[in-house]
C-alpha cells in the first residue's frame, strides 16, 4: 500500500479541489466514510484513488478492512497520517477513509421522458435537502431526476451524504433550463405536475399515471409563473395550521408516495 505523508501532495490537492467543487463535475465524485465508500463499490463505480488514515489500519476497523477489500481489487489505495486524512476528508470527524470515485455521467438531453416517472428539482440550493430529495426518488420509484437552475451539485459531497448513495446509482442530469425541460416534456405528451404551496389540488386527485414530470421548487421562491401556466397539474400538500410549508424533501417524499400508489 503506498503512503503519503505531506499535506501539500498533489493527490492531496486533488481531494481538496473536490471537496470545494460546487458544480457538475466530470463524472468524480468524492465518497466519504465506509458506507458510501461500499455504495460506490457496489455501484461498480472505478476508484481513481483511496486515502484510509493510517490509525486505521491497526486492528479491525471498518475502514481498514474496506481498504484492504478494495486493494486486493485493484484499487489504488494510501495510507496517510491523521494529519493529511484530516485535509482529505471533508468533514470535521472524519470516518477513516475517503475516495475519489468515477461515475458514468448522465446526458439531460438522452433523458427519455416518455412511460417514466421523471423528478424535476429547480433550484434547490440546500445540498442536503437535494440529496435527501434524490434519496426519496429513488426509493419512490422515480426513474431519473433533473437538476435545473442554480441548484447545488447534486454529486458534492453534502447532497451524496444527504442521497445516501442513492445519486450513484439512480439517473441524474443537469445543465439545462427549467423552460427546456418543459418544452420537453410538452414535446414529448408527458404530464407536467408541479408543487405549490396553495391552491393546487390534493395529492390523491392528481392523475400520477403514465409519462410524468414533477417539480419542486427551490426553499422559498418557488416556481415562476410561466412554468406554472404550462404546467397540467398543480399540486398542494395539505397541511394542519398554522404550518404553512414544509422542507423539500419532506415535501417531495410524501408527493412521490401518492404517484406510487397509483403507479405501483
Amino acid at each position: 500500500m503506498k503512503t503519503i505523508s505531506s499535506r501539500q501532495n498533489a493527490l492531496v490537492r486533488t481531494f481538496r479541489e473536490l471537496r470545494d467543487a460546487a458544480a457538475f463535475t466530470d463524472g468524480r465524485v468524492l465518497v466519504d466514510g465506509v458506507h458510501l465508500v461500499r455504495e460506490a463499490r457496489a455501484a461498480a463505480l472505478e476508484f481513481e484513488a483511496v486515502a484510509v488514515s493510517s490509525s486505521h489500519l491497526t486492528g479491525n476497523s471498518e475502514a481498514g478492512n474496506l481498504a484492504r477489500t478494495l486493494e486486493s481489487a485493484g484499487a489504488p489505495v494510501y495510507s496517510v497520517s491523521d494529519v493529511v486524512f484530516g485535509a482529505m476528508s471533508p468533514v470535521r470527524s472524519p470516518s477513516g477513509i475517503v475516495a475519489i470515485a468515477r461515475r458514468a455521467p448522465s446526458d439531460a438531453s438522452a433523458f427519455s421522458l416518455t412511460g417514466g416517472f421523471t423528478l424535476v428539482a429547480a433550484d434547490i440550493q440546500d445540498p442536503g435537502n437535494l440529496g435527501g430529495l434524490i434519496r426519496a426518488a429513488e426509493a419512490g420509484g422515480v426513474t431519473g431526476v433533473l437538476v435545473a437552475g442554480p441548484s447545488a451539485n447534486p454529486f458534492s459531497w453534502k447532497a451524496l451524504r444527504g442521497s445516501m448513495g442513492s445519486a450513484l446509482r439512480i439517473p441524474i442530469a443537469g445543465g439545462e433550463t427549467l423552460d427546456a425541460i418543459v418544452g420537453c416534456a410538452m414535446a414529448s405528451g408527458t404530464r407536467i405536475v408541479a408543487a405549490v404551496p396553495r391552491d393546487g389540488r390534493s395529492p390523491e386527485d392528481v392523475e400520477w399515471r403514465g409519462s410524468v414530470a414533477l417539480i419542486l421548487g427551490g426553499e422559498g421562491h418557488g416556481l415562476p409563473p410561466d412554468v406554472l401556466t404550462a404546467c397540467d397539474d398543480l399540486v398542494t400538500i395539505p397541511m394542519t395550521p398554522p404550518v404553512e410549508s414544509l422542507n423539500v424533501a419532506v415535501a417531495g417524499a410524501i408527493l412521490i408516495y401518492a404517484a406510487r400508489r397509483q403507479r405501483s
